[in-house]
């Protein structure tokens, strides 16, 4: 079997075993947050820094939702690194958004983070704030979603299928669920180009 049907395969058993349920508890938060006039602040590192830019511009778009990116500004990303260090770059720049009770944080990571292991310390302090005042949290985590998972509202973990390639399909469903989430007929107010313009035809 070539490496390309052996991922594929993977994809495929990987989609057989998400929690729907959980996809839709995160669609029921984001109306909520939107509805209520909360904001969305979806963080990551790596890939899911990436995703995060992404992402926001499709739920500003398809879904009327506020959201932003906070490592979009690298310039105020590298200065908080400089002078306050990387465990508080996000929770800093969120406090100087006055990050509130009606807001969201949506995480997008491969493990979730770890208090115990010091792993995605930044995304961690950021979690830990939210719910100490009310914010909602949500996310789309690998492995087994870590703390993310453990103290968020809706969390979708994307199972372990092949150890070696927990980064990747984690990374790769992620996008798959986002898209999901701003299709959805909650959470979606204006078509996407190509849809529309093939309806006029």
């Amino acid at each position: 079997m070539s490496f390309s049907q052996e991922f594929l395969n993977e994809s495929n058993e990987l989609i057989s075993k998400i929690n729907c349920d959980d996809i839709e508890s995160i669609v029921d938060c984001l109306r909520q947050v939107r509805d209520s006039g909360g904001r969305l602040f979806i963080v990551g590192s790596g890939g899911g820094a990436g995703h995060a830019s992404h992402a926001v511009c499709d739920f500003r778009k398809l879904c009327n939702i506020e959201a932003y990116a906070p490592y979009d500004n690298v310039s105020e990303l590298t200065a908080r690194v400089n002078d306050e260090g990387w465990d508080v770059t996000l929770l800093n720049w969120l406090k100087v958004s006055r990050f509130n009770s009606k807001d969201c944080v949506f995480v997008f990571s491969v493990g979730g983070g770890s208090e115990e292991k010091n792993i995605n310390d930044n995304l961690v302090q950021v979690v830990k704030y939210a719910k100490e005042i009310s914010a909602k949290v949500v996310g789309i985590a690998g492995k087994d979603g870590g703390y993310t998972k453990k103290v968020g509202e809706a969390v979708v973990v994307i199972p372990v299928i092949n150890q070696s390639h927990i980064t990747p399909l984690t990374e790769g469903f992620q996008a798959v669920i986002w898209h999901l989430l701003v299709s959805h007929p909650k959470l979606q107010i204006n078509p996407t180009k190509w849809e529309s313009t093939e309806e006029k035809r």
